[in-house]
């Protein structure tokens, strides 16, 4: 497990691409997991009032779970959008780049997270 806390994007996407590779990841996986990754970031900055939000990364066995934890309690949602929306799509992202992904809450916000797995 690793944890980073007050993370830039690119210390994130490292930290992720090393732990990734590490046990084995192919680069495409890596790419797709650095993305949703940075989404996830960009929302706790933007959308959680969060300067320092805190990323968790676990690897079991063949699995991996990303999680950025925002002190937000609001619980994201992807709505439809309509084919001309200038935002909003970067759930429908993370669903596409990944396994699973979805919502903790917290007594003092939430941790939002996806899945990658299993090793290819």
């Amino acid at each position: 497990m690793r944890h980073i806390n007050t993370p830039t994007i690119a210390l994130a996407r490292q930290t992720l691409h090393n732990a990734m590779t590490g046990i084995g990841w192919s680069p495409s996986p890596i790419f797709d997991a650095q993305l949703a990754l940075v989404e996830l970031l960009v929302n706790a900055w933007r959308h959680g009032d969060t300067p320092a939000p805190l990323v968790e990364i676990v690897s079991v066995n063949d699995s991996l779970r990303v999680a950025v934890t925002d002190e937000s309690p609001v619980i994201p949602s992807a709505p439809p959008l309509s084919l001309l929306a200038e935002s909003g799509r970067g759930l429908q992202l993370v669903a596409g780049l990944t396994r699973s992904w979805g919502v903790d809450s917290h007594e003092r916000g939430k941790s939002v997270w996806f899945t990658m797995g299993p090793v290819a």
